[in-house]
């Protein structure tokens, strides 16, 4: 499965920003398609992710703000961010694979197909 993620970029905080993910390859690790996020220094944390049936699930620090969407016909998974925050900032990452739990889709140790990430900055 290859991830290509697109839309990061510079905003003062309480602006919103649509990040983008582009897959293709074995649809089958689509099952679930998830974003994460990392700091330098600091854990990969889940931020949101969607599951084949479109279920979703949300970290509580963006649940609210973010919203994740899928448009299966182009294989590409969305991230709208609104009301952005300065601890947003971080290098966002797209993951696909086959997970089944969904208390677990927000775990990076589930996920072996990860994009190069894009830079999120929100300055206060």
């Amino acid at each position: 499965v290859q991830l290509v993620e697109s839309g990061g970029g510079s905003v003062q905080a309480g602006g919103s920003l649509r990040l983008s993910c582009a897959a293709s390859g074995d649809t089958r690790s689509m099952y679930c398609m998830a974003w994460f996020r990392q700091v330098p220094g600091e854990q990969r944390e889940g931020v949101a992710a969607i599951g084949s049936d479109g279920r979703t699930i949300y970290a509580d620090s963006v649940n609210g703000r973010f919203t994740i969407s899928k448009d299966n016909a182009q294989n590409t998974l969305f991230l709208q961010m609104n009301s952005l925050k300065p601890e947003d900032t971080a290098v966002y990452l797209c993951a696909a694979d086959f997970v089944w739990t969904r208390s677990t889709w927000l775990l990076p140790k589930e996920y072996n197909n990860w994009g190069q990430g894009t830079q999120v900055t929100v300055s206060s």
